[in-house]
């Protein structure tokens, strides 16, 4: 019976993913083709994504620190690992760009959107890595956040025990003095498990915003590599303790 469930309640989730998204692409395409708009398909993106945990009846419990300045661009890291953290990111306020795989370019329409409103790196590509780092260089001088996922994408085989954090993120923040903000996505990893089911399973999701943490507090990337990586794990530990 929970399986015809989770199946049912996974049906009516693709469904109005599908339709939601086809009723706001139009205004995005128009957002993409006029010069200097871009900042504003982004913007019906956040909406948009909000909606959607709306509509699917999905309660996040948002939590933000205080000391997240707002119009200051921040690189937010999040743990991966559910497909479902990629929609949850339309929380994180102000204008923000998505560096995600190259692959999501493939996807119909939602390819189109990712292509030209946020940022695809293909980590098998050298010249494709050097061209991601120069866009968010762009982004982040334009006063945007970006958001990454410092594991690399869904990696690990025991959640929410996250992997090691690749350096890319950590070396930017040190060079352009940008903070880094830990982001910790509490249970999407027992919303839609990846598992290759694609199965919801209903339960409140809950998004961490942490303190900034400041590259010039750190004597080197490691150490604010380690540090934003204890952060999140440590949030993961309390918040799935007793699950």
């Amino acid at each position: 019976m929970n399986n015809l469930l989770a199946r049912l309640y996974s049906i009516y989730a693709s469904i109005i993913f599908i339709l939601s998204f086809l009723i706001i692409f139009p205004f995005i395409l128009i957002c993409i083709w006029i010069p200097g708009w871009n900042k504003y398909g982004r913007r019906i993106n956040r909406y948009w994504a909000r909606g959607y945990f709306t509509c699917i009846f999905l309660p996040v419990k948002f939590e933000k620190s205080e000391n997240i300045e707002k119009n200051k661009p921040y690189i937010y890291l999040a743990n991966h690992f559910s497909y479902l953290d990629i929609a949850m990111m339309g929380f994180i306020p102000g204008d923000v760009l998505f560096v995600g795989k190259a692959s999501i370019q493939k996807a119909p329409l939602f390819g189109y959107y990712f292509k030209n409103l946020h940022i695809a790196v293909d980590r098998d590509r050298l010249r494709s890595r050097a061209e991601t780092m120069k866009r968010t260089d762009r982004a982040l001088e334009s006063g945007s956040s970006v958001i990454i996922f410092p594991e690399g994408g869904i990696f690990t085989k025991n959640p929410p025990e996250m992997i090691p954090f690749k350096n890319g993120a950590f070396r930017m923040a040190k060079d352009k003095q940008i903070p880094i903000i830990p982001v910790t996505l509490s249970y999407n990893h027992l919303i839609l498990p990846d598992d290759g089911k694609l199965l919801f399973h209903w339960r409140s999701a809950k998004m961490v915003l942490h303190d900034p943490l400041f590259p010039d507090n750190f004597d080197s990337e490691k150490a604010l590599k380690e540090e934003c990586f204890q952060v999140i794990q440590t949030q993961l530990a309390i918040d799935n303790l007793n699950i």
